[in-house]
């Protein structure tokens, strides 16, 4: 693939820090850009993933699938044309493993008399 149809990506994390940047193909899928984010992921940070799933993907506001390319997810940048495109990464463990690290999900009753799920 000719260099200037590769995509230049960072990843912004939650402070402030970037991983990357790093060249992709347009046919890269989100997925796979997850992937690489994971592998890549400093150690030292106070939030770690603990797998590629955890990670969300966020560009123009909106939350990357897994199966779009990056050719898909890239908004017309006609002013930048090769610029790095800075997408933001949120980690989110899955909801059937965060349910499942609950110790204890029984209903509760609150002072007022209601029940607290």
């Amino acid at each position: 693939m000719p260099e200037e149809d590769l995509v230049e990506l960072k990843f912004r994390l939650y402070d402030g820090s970037d991983i990357g940047p790093f060249r992709y193909s347009p046919t890269s899928t989100v997925s796979m850009l997850k992937e690489r984010i994971f592998a890549e992921w400093p150690k030292d940070k106070k939030i770690i993933p603990k797998a590629a799933n955890d990670i969300k993907l966020i560009n123009a506001g909106k939350i990357l699938e897994n199966n779009k390319t990056v050719g898909q997810c890239r908004v017309p940048f006609g002013e930048l044309p090769k610029g790095v495109i800075t997408m933001h990464v949120v980690v989110q463990p899955s909801l059937a493993k965060a349910k499942s690290d609950k110790v204890d999900d029984t209903p509760r009753k609150h002072f007022c008399g209601c029940t607290i799920l």
